[in-house]
């Protein structure tokens, strides 16, 4: 289907987009890499008057070791993540999680602003950011803030992003020596969403976990973090009894919907599993 006319607006920087949205208010919607918004545009079931192309803002793009921090651009994509130096050395877990997201036109356009603010239950970015204890910086009217990624996300496309305000950029502290990390998914086909998956994040010391952050894709209206599991999992060696407590409790908070990927029992059998198998990949890399 073609969509119903809109204006198309392409701002140069953050405050000349902010300023667009202030003036068009709910008619306008922002455009990042357009794998959401499009297809409901298409299908009519979105009906924006304008968009709003943060795509030629420089400002919002790039990968930046800010020491402790590392600061990425909300509008750079998934490739620009699997071909950053500076992830690859400080934060190894993004690049090789982009990886696994769609393929390569998808990785090309997509961004991982948009996969955040989209708030898509689906979408790997939201649990991925918890895991790694990440902040998001968000600009509008009256400023900066900066929310915590386990605070942004409260429901099915529903996030902390107010009507006037752009994700700017997103703040993820760097690995510390002997972090081990891991992102698993069950997926029917390469491109598609997450049937279940498992972000992990954690710290072993003389053989038992210091540290641990688990969050969880598609089993929930939104990511999941999964802190009880995190409780059970800390101050014990990662063995197999331990591991089958902690994906229990991974099963037992899970809420899943029934669709084409499976049902409820199969998403939460599979949302433990991958856990499992995150965190016996996360532990081997505690080095």
């Amino acid at each position: 289907m073609i969509p119903p006319p809109f204006a198309y607006h392409a701002p140069r920087s953050v405050g000349e987009a902010l300023t667009l949205l202030s003036q068009l208010g709910e008619e306008a919607k922002l455009l990042a890499g357009g794998h959401s918004l499009l297809p409901m545009m298409k299908l009519r079931f979105a009906s924006p008057g304008a968009l709003i192309d943060l795509n030629r803002i420089p400002e919002l793009r790039g990968i930046r070791d800010e020491g402790a921090i590392i600061r990425i651009g909300a509008m750079s994509t998934e490739s620009d993540l699997i071909n950053s130096a500076i992830l690859h050395a400080r934060v190894p877990l993004l690049p090789e999680a982009a990886r696994l997201i769609g393929d390569p036109q998808v990785r090309n356009r997509g961004t991982i602003g948009g996969d955040i603010a989209h708030g898509d239950p689906g979408n790997d970015h939201p649990a991925l950011a918890m895991a790694l204890d990440a902040t998001f910086v968000l600009q509008g009217p009256a400023g900066e803030r900066r929310v915590q990624a386990v605070d942004f996300f409260h429901g099915t496309y529903a996030t902390d992003l107010a009507a006037e305000e752009i994700l700017t950029a997103i703040l993820v502290p760097a690995f510390t020596r002997g972090t081990g990390y891991a992102y698993l998914k069950l997926k029917r086909k390469t491109g598609d969403w997450a049937t279940a998956g498992a972000a992990v994040v954690m710290h072993l010391v003389d053989g038992l976990v210091t540290s641990a952050r688990i969050a969880l894709t598609n089993v929930a209206p939104t990511a999941l973090r999964a802190t009880e599991a995190e409780t059970a999992l800390i101050g014990h060696a990662p063995t197999d009894s331990v591991l089958s407590t902690v994906s229990g409790i991974v099963g037992r908070i899970c809420d899943p919907a029934e669709d084409l990927r499976g049902d409820v029992d199969y998403k939460r059998a599979m949302a433990a599993e991958m856990t499992r198998r995150a965190i016996r990949v996360a532990a081997a890399r505690c080095r």
